[in-house]
């Protein structure tokens, strides 16, 4: 086996654990909204028609934040289509998926179904196909308590207490030539900057998202973020930043170390966002909001729309089959979005149900849990405190894409309050198992509470409805501390949770 170790030191604290980390996404898009979280039919469903075993399963996930609803569907959304009597709502194209949308689902019952799920929702307005008012209908619509047309509105639709939306992104990957409504930096970075200008004189208390880039790899990033933040920096939040990883031609250790790639897109966001804050001579600080990431299979057949006449409401798109590698890569990207939470503020897992998601249903009929949900509910249940910055000595492994990449990949997290140490690591070895040592000594006295990996010897099995608790994360029987010293062995192509804590 192969050594490795990391040094914890309570005194080298990179910021906070954010909970807004621990976000989600629910877009119109293919079965995340209709047979996903809403299913009338469904004998779990309530008299919203949503799905109670939904609800349970995305509780149990740890679901901080959920954005809504969109994505790119969101860049052709006439959000008024959805509210009042169901059946008086019209059916609409959606350009951005190829389907049609029956508008059953709208602002009103997603934050009805934000509040049973317990999520703070997370709402994005359309800056593809609409503009300034269309957003300002909107956040009255949600947040004005009474007394104009549109918060009125929505007391006759039966919310009586406006909804205090506070976080809102600019629109959606205006970047992309795939998005309708795609404009130019500058054009972007004016409207985002006059939409949010109007929205604060409306509510001054809101969070605001401007939209980076679609992904590292587009030509213009970089660039994108430093125009776009030239024209809205002192109006806005937080710059997005989305990113999914998916493995090409059978290279595993290449996908296993996508977490190299994270770290890159948002030291390179941050480096772009301080320098225009310094070349604008601002004072405040633009932080992240990582609100689109996962894996995401996006050659297979299942992330093709319909074409042609076939407009489908609700089409099976995105189904990705998550195995044990695609869980220790989303692991991962965790443990980069909490080692980056000095300036990562916010993250959202896309998505929650059925589109690339750690939650599948059949309509009707059963839900179950992809591999990709345990290390994210461990993460978001145990993850406390402070995030503490590591010593790590590793081995390292040959890729195609990242040339040399350490093998063990890990973080920290100590809460001051109740002593408590959680270490997740990751073994991204393709052939051989890891040990590693951990230095404790900046935490006497601790004791081993628990610890769990997620790993399998046949890396590419995928959870079913009839089978989706083969493989879950298990004790790790080889972790032992003595001496103020932690031993754990980590199979190949594995994530592991070691919980730490006084006696």
């Amino acid at each position: 086996m192969l050594s490795a170790s990391i040094t914890v030191d309570p005194a080298f604290v990179v910021g906070p654990v954010r909970r807004r980390t621990f976000g989600s996404f629910v877009e119109h898009l293919g079965r995340c909204v209709y047979s996903g979280i809403h299913d009338p039919g469904h004998p779990s469903a309530d008299a919203d028609g949503f799905r109670g075993d939904v609800v349970d399963l995305t509780r149990e996930l740890g679901v901080s934040t959920v954005r809504y609803p969109g994505g790119n569907f969101v860049s052709g959304y006439r959000w008024e289509d959805a509210i009042g009597p169901v059946d008086q709502r019209p059916r609409r194209l959606d350009l951005a998926w190829h389907s049609t949308e029956p508008n059953l689902v709208g602002v009103d019952e997603f934050m009805r179904w934000a509040a049973k799920a317990g999520v703070e929702p997370m709402m994005a307005v359309n800056l593809g196909t609409r503009g300034v008012q269309e957003a300002l209908d909107l956040l009255e619509y949600c947040n004005v308590p009474g007394g104009t047309a549109w918060s009125d509105k929505r007391r006759a639709n039966g919310a009586e207490d406006p909804y205090r939306v506070k976080m809102w992104c600019l629109g959606n990957e205006l970047d992309g030539p795939w998005q309708v409504g795609h404009k130019s930096a500058h054009e972007y970075g004016r409207l985002a900057a006059e939409t949010a200008r109007a929205m604060r004189m409306l509510d001054p208390d809101l969070e605001l998202v401007a939209c980076g880039s679609s992904g590292s790899g587009m030509p213009t990033f970089g660039e994108w973020e430093r125009v776009v933040l030239t024209e809205a920096y002192e109006h806005v939040d937080h710059v997005s930043a989305h990113a999914y990883y998916w493995e090409e031609d059978g290279d595993l250790a290449s996908f296993l170390a996508s977490a190299i790639d994270m770290d890159h897109f948002i030291e390179s966001v941050a480096a772009t966002a301080d320098a225009v804050r310094a070349a604008g001579k601002h004072t405040k600080r633009i932080n992240i909001s990582f609100d689109e990431w996962n894996v995401w299979y996006q050659k297979r057949a299942e992330s093709q729309s319909p074409s042609g006449d076939d407009w489908p409401v609700a089409p099976v798109l995105l189904e990705d089959k998550y195995n044990v590698a695609d869980a220790v890569v989303v692991g991962n990207l965790l443990i980069s979005l909490l080692r980056n939470t000095d300036r990562v503020h916010a993250a959202s897992l896309a998505q929650l149900v059925n589109v690339i998601a750690p939650i599948m249903t059949e309509p009707g009929g059963r839900a179950w849990r992809q591999t990709i949900f345990h290390p994210f509910a461990l993460t978001a249940r145990h993850a406390a405190g402070d995030v503490l910055r590591l010593a790590v000595d590793s081995p390292v492994q040959p890729t195609a894409k990242f040339g040399d990449v350490p093998v063990l990949d890990a973080v920290a997290t100590h809460d001051p309050e109740t002593g408590d140490l959680l270490i997740l690591a990751v073994n991204r070895s393709v052939t051989d198992g890891v040990v590693l040592e951990v230095d404790l000594r900046g935490f006497p006295g601790l004791r081993l509470v628990e610890a769990l990996t997620l790993a399998n010897p046949d890396h590419t099995w995928s959870a079913t409805a009839d089978d989706a608790t083969s493989v879950l994360p298990r004790t790790n029987t080889t972790a032992k501390v003595a001496d103020d010293h932690a031993r754990t062995e980590l199979p190949p192509v594995s994530w592991t949770l070691v919980r730490l804590a006084h006696p």
